[in-house]
């Protein structure tokens, strides 16, 4: 896939996906915690034949269900899958304590992206 991360099963035909992070080299549960510090919620996750703890993970699940009932559409969903690989490449490069800045500019990123797709637009 564009970007280095391959969605397990490559592809999927639901609103959930497994995305295998071994070629970036980093781990599911400091992923997790790295786009939940930039408001991309996932959650850590083992892959097929995964050798990491379950506490730990080789992979990460996420979905599309808050993106779409917020009317999220294509453009906007491929802007998140470029967030989320700015974010695991930052935490490649930088580990979790120097990925700091990477994590609050795509945190900034998401925000507005929300705030022009409220939730309850009519409140």
């Amino acid at each position: 896939m564009k970007g280095g991360l391959d969605i397990v099963t490559g592809g999927t035909d639901t609103h959930l996906m497994l995305v295998d992070l071994r070629p970036k080299g980093v781990k599911g549960n400091a992923t997790e915690k790295a786009l939940g510090r930039a408001h991309i919620t996932c959650n850590k996750n083992g892959i097929p034949f995964d050798t990491e703890k379950p506490t730990i993970t080789s992979g990460v699940r996420l979905g599309t269900p808050a993106g779409t009932t917020r009317g999220f559409g294509e453009p906007e969903f491929r802007q998140i899958g470029r967030w989320i690989i700015e974010v695991v490449e930052g935490l490649a490069a930088n580990g979790e304590e120097g990925n700091g800045a990477v994590e609050a500019k795509v945190k900034a990123e998401v925000e507005a992206l929300c705030q022009r797709f409220p939730i309850y637009p009519d409140l």
